[in-house]
């Protein structure tokens, strides 16, 4: 009807059509900017706030139990004239197989094999996806903790694999069940971890760059670390990162990524960063800061330790299990 209006006075007088339009934009500024003295509520949003002002979506998480565990031993000492020592920490027997010069096309064409057709739970699995280009493997059966050597055979005559960007990784170690039976009780199935280690052309020091877990339904998940911070006032500085391992090793076995031994962290190590009084009960993504607890949780759109949107979030243990801590620490 407003079109209809403004057209017809548009073609009655042209000049009276532009000074009721310029009348109209006039009367609407001096509302907005509060020329009449007239308190007219006005909402101004920038794109960043619209975009995040809907709440925070919980992820329901499903915890799992993983039975494979892998870490580097002393890696400033690794290289690959010299090579890697790795230490395992599995639940059960459990084989330890090692590709060195491992090709990275067919190592992720490996794990969408493994998605799409059929399932990597042994080592002749993967050795098939790869279609056998590796330069070396060894298998370990593993029934504790152990430190095991892992070195390139002298013969391949390799010192190094080419510069950067490169086409193949240094070593790729494959964790999987020895015995059938368990894998019909575990979820994970295998472990993929791609380590790097330096040579004469890459110097980069020795580390886990990646880490996947192999499902037994077909789907496989990269596996990322949590960051904390921990308070650790009534600490030495020189326990500080001994701390930080341990409330990370505990943090991770709440959430079912990691099963070991480590004793439970200090409780002021726990606390959340904002109240400093609840215990650190959820992690923020996709910055992956564990940070808050639950009553803190609601009030915050943004990490409060580097400040990133929130777009999601899950809870390291439920309620029930907050209760039954809180029972045995009584």
């Amino acid at each position: 009807m407003a079109a209809v209006f403004l057209v017809t006075l548009y073609e009655y007088s042209p000049l009276f059509y532009i000074a009721v339009v310029f009348t109209c934009f006039v009367v609407t500024t001096g509302l907005v900017l509060g020329w009449f003295g007239w308190d007219v509520p006005v909402i101004l949003r920038n794109s960043e706030e619209t975009q995040f002002n809907a709440r925070v979506f919980k992820k329901q998480m499903r915890q799992v139990k993983n039975p494979f565990g892998l870490e580097i031993t002393n890696p400033s000492s690794a290289s690959l004239t010299t090579g890697i020592t790795l230490t395992t920490d599995c639940l059960e027997d459990s084989l330890l197989t090692c590709y060195w010069g491992c090709s990275v096309q067919k190592l992720y064409e490996a794990l969408q094999k493994h998605f799409y057709c059929f399932r990597i739970s042994t080592p002749q699995a993967l050795e098939n996806a790869l279609y056998s280009e590796y330069l070396h493997q060894e298998h370990i059966k593993k029934d504790s903790k152990e430190e095991i050597y892992c070195q390139l055979p002298r013969d391949t005559k390799i010192e190094d694999f080419g510069t950067v960007p490169r086409s193949r990784y240094p070593l790729v170690a494959l964790l999987t069940l020895a015995d059938e039976d368990d894998r019909e009780i575990y979820d994970i199935i295998s472990m993929v971890s791609v380590i790097h280690i330096p040579d004469k052309t890459y110097k980069l020091s020795c580390r886990i760059l990646y880490q996947y877990l192999l499902l037994a339904q077909g789907q496989f998940h990269d596996l990322k670390q949590l960051f904390m911070s921990a308070n650790n006032n009534s600490t030495p500085s020189s326990n500080s990162s001994s701390e930080d391992k341990s409330t990370d090793q505990s943090l991770l076995e709440k959430s079912g990524l990691s099963e070991g031994g480590a004793e439970p962290p200090e409780e002021n190590s726990r606390d959340c960063v904002v109240c400093q009084n609840g215990p650190v009960n959820w992690v923020l993504l996709p910055c992956r800061h564990a940070c808050l607890c639950d009553g803190c949780l609601r009030y915050f759109q943004q990490c409060p330790m580097c400040r990133q949107f929130v777009q999601e979030s899950f809870a390291l243990c439920s309620q029930k299990e907050q209760d039954k801590d809180t029972l045995k620490t009584l």
